[in-house]
């Protein structure tokens, strides 16, 4: 390959190289692929059909769920029909496609994370004053915010990364098209571009972590204050589920990216991807919906409801 050029395909990292695993794999894939449809589809309904549910907090919750099914739908479909097909390949177009959706939605899920835990100190630590500072108008903006944030950088990064030619080869040591594995075959030294990537990156979720934990420690201070021991269940249902999903993102996003060299290797990157990338937006759905009550009727009741319809459709065409 010349210096010049730029690869018209790219083999991505297979799972297994055996046909039983890779159908295995095939079928991990799509249990949690159907898991997250399902599960966030579920929330989806459930916040538009619920009038109840028309608040500021299940209006984040559900760009949440959006933003969860443009995560796996980004990477998980490209994997299975690898693992089903038994191929490696992905096109040029169709890398560029997925490296700029993943760097839209994991970003802008991380804003919106941080969005959702300046609601709950508002609605925890200044009560009386919420319904004034979270107003219809301030949560569209701040969703919007979310969501243009994550698209910009986007564009920058896909931009980028895909601005010079590559001639290390066209071999991703990962099973989707991220970022810091194709500049690895960058024809010059791209480690000032990977150092670029990993700090602008690091330093925005950085200011956006000190954010989520100082509007905890405020919270729970508050909470500890709340004289009612009901007042403190609620209280904490209404956090630590948020708690969970943000510490489970941070937590294995920034060990993907800033886990020391030796102790690199292509099964390890294999399972932090998918930790980070895959795992979390199917367990999301039911991580926000355990300690959820008014969550949890509103979705039996749309599942209840549509048990019903597709029974009325079978009897109907039975008789």
């Amino acid at each position: 390959m010349s210096n010049s050029s730029f690869p018209t395909e790219f083999l991505l990292l297979p799972f297994a190289d055996t046909r039983e695993l890779q159908l295995l794999h095939f079928g991990f894939f799509l249990g949690i692929y159907l898991a997250a449809l399902l599960g966030n589809g579920l929330i989806l309904t459930a916040i538009a059909y619920d009038h109840r549910l028309h608040t500021p907090m299940y209006f984040f919750l559900l760009n949440l769920a959006l933003l969860d099914l443009g995560c796996v739908s980004a990477t998980v479909p490209k994997a299975m029909a690898n693992s089903l097909w038994d191929t490696k390949t992905i096109s040029s177009s169709g890398c560029a496609i997925q490296v700029f959706m993943f760097a839209v939605f994991i970003p802008a899920e991380f804003y919106l994370l941080t969005i959702m835990a300046y609601d709950r100190y508002i609605a925890i630590c200044k009560p009386l004053h919420y319904g004034t500072i979270i107003s219809g108008k301030t949560c569209v903006n701040m969703a919007a915010a979310a969501w243009g944030s994550g698209f910009l950088h986007a564009v920058l990064h896909t931009a980028n990364t895909f601005s010079f030619p590559l001639c290390q080869g066209n071999a991703l040591d990962q099973f989707f098209c991220e970022i810091p594995q194709i500049l690895k075959l960058s024809c010059s030294d791209a480690s000032i571009r990977k150092t670029g990537f990993v700090v602008f990156t690091a330093c925005l979720l950085f200011v956006c972590f000190l954010f989520i934990l100082y509007s905890y420690v405020q919270i729970f201070r508050a909470v500890l204050r709340i004289a009612s021991e009901q007042g403190r269940h609620k209280a904490f249902s209404m956090c630590l589920p948020h708690l969970a999903v943000v510490s489970m993102f941070i937590s294995t996003g920034t060990f993907t990216y800033l886990k020391p060299p030796s102790m690199s290797s292509p099964s390890l990157n294999l399972l932090l991807a998918v930790l980070y990338s895959v795992v979390p937006p199917a367990v999301n759905p039911l991580i926000y919906s355990m300690r959820n009550q008014e969550l949890k009727d509103a979705a039996w009741k749309v599942m209840s409801e549509c048990f019903s319809q597709a029974i009325n459709c079978l009897s109907s065409a039975y008789h």
